[in-house]
């Protein structure tokens, strides 16, 4: 029985998958397995891992496409270690990850961790732009395992783990398309469950590599806050607010422009700080620019979702729903 099982879900990415199998391959630390659960891709990974199954235990499994949430569910039941590491294929490890985790899960008690991520050195500048923007203190991003203070911290699964036992007792998480790891989180924390942030225990995360699929994202992120408001109320927090009075407030000031052209110039305020902030942490002038482009879209999307589905399933009460399902990934 290894100690660790990290649980992979993949849906038509065996490039990316490649490159987040090749940094488990050079662990420190290697009690472990990994399970691999293609959710109905047309674009196999099977023979990537064959690759690798030399070099580690590696379970690979398909399955007729289901979602995130259920793919997971299925890659806990094959999984054979006493802590579950659910990854995002588009994520890569540092070389201590499951050492630093290690360590962690020896001295302290908890159920269920998590940690932040950032930008590798060699994403491309949109990438490492849209991680600015989804990482930041400066958006919600900043509530994404950088800081705890904005709101409780509720483990994501990009890089989340959780004791096996723990996960079987809670049934694995919900069919939500978006939003299903923070549904397990509150599910978890609402169970009397623990969690804790592992700051060190970051990942690679390269996410979207255009603003366009990066917007489709965002924007059923902003739907699925007000999804797990009903599902769990009161989770909403000031932090959460913030994107769509941003969206409210600027389209407040561009009516008003019309009399007081002036007003306009207030629109520079946002993407000079970001601009600068986001200078000040990546050290890189054209990822700055672009970090205020994502951190624009990131916001806008978040703020137009949230509204949309705060109108349709506040006032109009439209049942659980989310966006763009037919050409997501396009």
């Amino acid at each position: 029985m290894p100690r660790y099982s990290i649980i992979i879900p993949v849906y038509n990415r065996p490039y990316e998958l490649n490159e987040l199998l090749g940094t488990i391959a050079l662990q420190s630390f290697t009690d472990f397995e990994v399970v691999v659960v293609e959710d109905g891709s047309s674009i196999k990974s099977e023979a990537v891992c064959n690759e690798f199954s030399n070099r580690f235990s590696i379970h690979y499994v398909y399955q007729n496409n289901t979602g995130p949430g259920p793919a997971r569910n299925t890659g806990a039941e094959k999984a054979h270690g006493r802590w579950l590491i659910f990854l995002d294929s588009d994520c890569m490890l540092p070389p201590n990850y499951l050492e630093i985790v290690d360590k962690e899960a020896d001295c302290e008690e908890f159920d269920c961790f998590g940690g932040p991520d950032k930008a590798h050195p060699t994403f491309n500048t949109i990438q490492k732009a849209i991680g600015y923007a989804m990482s930041s203190v400066l958006t919600t991003g900043g509530i994404r395992g950088a800081r705890e203070k904005l709101d409780i911290f509720y483990p994501r699964s990009y890089n989340l783990g959780v004791r096996k036992s723990v996960f079987m007792a809670m049934k694995g998480f919900s069919t939500m398309r978006f939003g299903e790891d923070l549904d397990f989180s509150m599910r978890l924390l609402e169970k009397g469950y623990s969690t804790r942030l592992i700051r060190k225990a970051f990942v690679f995360h390269k996410r979207r590599n255009n603003f366009r699929s990066f917007f489709k994202q965002i924007f059923n992120s902003g739907i699925a806050r007000i999804n797990l408001e009903f599902r769990h109320p009161n989770t909403i927090k000031p932090v959460h607010w913030l994107p769509a009075l941003f969206v409210l407030g600027h389209i407040l000031i561009i009516a008003v422009s019309i009399k007081f052209p002036v007003l306009l110039l207030t629109l520079l305020v946002v993407p000079v700080i970001v601009f600068f902030h986001a200078l000040s942490v990546t050290k890189e002038f054209r990822t700055s620019l672009w970090a205020v482009v994502a951190t624009l879209v990131q916001t806008i999307g978040y703020g137009l979702g949230f509204l949309k589905a705060l109108v349709l399933r506040g006032i109009f009460r439209k049942k659980e729903f989310h966006d763009f399902e037919r050409n997501f990934y396009k």
